[in-house]
């Protein structure tokens, strides 16, 4: 019995570095994301630009501002004071209202589109 539980012990001291280190590597992968859907933005309104297409690289913008505003707020520290974290979810409102009025833009322009 007491070889048994020493094997209990030995396999959890084992496993604990594992459990925390896949923690860790969760948080350097949604980092890793949130730089790559960056580039890949970036090189989509470079793209979209260089082929004349405002409308859709204005929305690519936008959608860059509201992943900016969600990577931060994963890979930041938590916020010092109660007015920072005020003011970062102020700008979080903001860039999801630009990305709803340009969505509500758009629904406006097809339903006035004759079929």
């Amino acid at each position: 019995m007491r070889a048994m539980a020493s094997g209990w012990a030995a396999a959890l001291a084992l496993a604990a570095p594992l459990a925390f280190a896949q923690a860790g590597g969760e948080a350097a992968n949604d980092a890793a994301a949130c730089v790559a859907e960056r580039a890949a933005l970036e090189r989509d309104m470079q793209l979209a630009r260089s082929r004349g297409q405002m409308l859709r690289r204005r929305q690519l913008a936008d959608t860059l501002a509201a992943l900016n505003a969600r990577c931060d707020t994963l890979t930041a520290p938590q916020p010092q004071s109660r007015a920072a974290h005020i003011r970062k979810l102020e700008q979080e409102i903001e860039a999801l209202q630009k990305a709803l009025d340009l969505a509500t833009e758009q629904l406006r322009q097809l339903r006035s589109e004759a079929p």
